[in-house]
């Protein structure tokens, strides 16, 4: 998915740190405008840009799929980032410049390692009628951040933890690993909780993580997490209690250990520096939108019907660290 905001905000990041639970608030994005699907973001904001790796967390539907629910995003690209793609209902077709074509179903996870530069484009198909799920990015440590791009797809397996049940996406939790490449310390799951139960989940100490809730009204150490809203734990703690009320609860758990690199994150890039992302830009511009070399640096995507998406203008000042 991209991030299709005429002005992304700038998101300069350093070393994470939380002292206390944290709550934040999803803000509602229309992809691609009004009457495109709306997204309710969680990250970025000004408070918090990273849990663990994960720079970004779209959540969306159930939405009926007509011409204004549908997902259509062009082909736009990515760098030194993975997207992760986590269905609750619906069907997408995603494709990209390895040469991937892939359909993702409920259960399922889409990984696309950006690496050194991918463009690619992801479409709700004609067989859905609801499209519900949650769009995630990590981005990759300065070691990994140039490798070649590749595409991934999984279904990972539930496992029941006390009352709750859980889909391990990526990373590792309660001795279940995925299957698909990660790059840092990490984890990704859905968990699900029938109403009135609770669960003492065991996590990693050094890591940070972040429940985002999907249905329900649980409450996470005691602290009630609306649903689209994020719950943020900080380090040092290895239980995570997690109780439902009234109603059943689906939730996405993501976490790692807190990412020690700066980033500068903008639009679709994430890089080091105001003249990386700079150059990014100016390179899918040339090559890409003014057709200089079509399948350069980003490579190009096959079997799309349309154009590729501009990038927006960068703003008049340096990308750079925010207060």
């Amino acid at each position: 998915m991209s991030n299709l905001e005429k002005d992304p905000v700038e998101t300069t990041v350093g070393p994470s740190a939380c002292a206390a639970l944290e709550v934040l608030e999803p803000r509602e994005v229309p992809l691609g405008g009004p009457r495109a699907l709306t997204v309710r973001r969680t990250l970025p904001q000004r408070s918090r840009s990273l849990i663990g790796p994960w720079c970004f967390a779209d959540h969306y539907g159930p939405d009926p799929v007509d011409a204004p629910g549908a997902m259509n995003v062009p082909p736009h690209p990515h760098t030194g980032l993975q997207t992760v793609s986590w269905l609750f209902a619906g069907e997408i077709e995603h494709r990209d410049s390895t040469g991937a074509v892939a359909l993702i179903h409920p259960g399922q996870v889409n990984l696309m390692t950006a690496g050194r530069g991918i463009q690619h484009s992801e479409v709700s198909t004609a067989a859905t009628d609801t499209l519900h799920g949650v769009q995630l990015w990590l981005a990759l440590p300065d070691a990994s951040r140039h490798v070649a791009p590749f595409f991934e797809h999984d279904e990972p397996a539930p496992v029941a933890v006390g009352d709750a049940v859980l889909r391990v996406f990526a990373g590792s939790l309660v001795g279940s690993t995925a299957r698909v490449t990660t790059y840092s310390p990490l984890v990704g799951a859905q968990l699900d909780l029938s109403a009135g139960r609770s669960v003492d989940l065991p996590v990693d100490p050094g890591f940070e993580h972040g429940l985002l809730i999907d249905s329900g009204t649980p409450r996470l150490l005691g602290t009630p997490i609306a649903a689209a809203h994020l719950g943020v734990t900080p380090v040092g703690l290895d239980t995570l209690r997690i109780e439902a009320g009234d109603q059943a609860v689906r939730a996405v758990l993501i976490g790692g250990a807190p990412f020690r690199e700066s980033i500068v994150m903008w639009w679709n890039f994430v890089g080091r520096s105001h003249d990386e992302v700079a150059a990014f830009r100016q390179q899918w511009q040339a090559e890409v939108i003014a057709g200089i070399d079509p399948s350069g640096h980003f490579g190009s995507v096959d079997g799309y019907p349309g154009a590729a998406l501009p990038a927006p203008e960068l703003p008049n000042v340096r990308l750079r660290p925010r207060d």
